[in-house]
């Protein structure tokens, strides 16, 4: 029944932090778009075929989750670039590890993963698909 994931909604209480956290330190896309009813001007990060929907902690759009909470997310993001290579991005910017190199069991595969916080305190895995 079900074949992918289109988007997701990230609530966060630091809306300026989590715009530069998941551009400058995860190198999505950041747009606006205008949706829902009545029509407003939405904001979100894209990257691939997928985006995260923004809503700031007080001002989300309807319909919603029933108790939207920022720092309740768990992701898991497959690199485009080797984990060495993300890894010292994540230095670069300044972004501590909380935990990794590790070997994970992913969606398709094994992965190896590195971990991080954004702004929101939303665990952030890194991952590459593992030999």
């Amino acid at each position: 029944m079900v074949d992918h994931l289109d988007h997701l909604v990230l609530t966060t209480e630091h809306e300026a932090e989590c715009i530069r956290f998941y551009t400058d330190v995860l190198d999505m896309h950041f747009e606006t778009f205008v949706g829902g009813n009545p029509p407003v001007e939405r904001r979100a990060f894209t990257f691939g075929n997928q985006k995260i929907n923004l809503h700031v902690k007080g001002r989300e759009f309807e319909p919603k989750a029933h108790t939207p909470v920022p720092g309740s997310l768990d992701l898991c993001f497959i690199a485009s670039l080797p984990l060495e290579a993300v890894i010292a991005r994540l230095r670069v910017m300044c972004v501590d590890i909380v935990e990794g190199p590790v070997f994970r069991t992913g969606a398709t595969s094994r992965i190896r993963s590195v971990y991080v916080r954004d702004p929101d305190l939303n665990l952030i895995e890194i991952a590459e698909l593992a030999p």
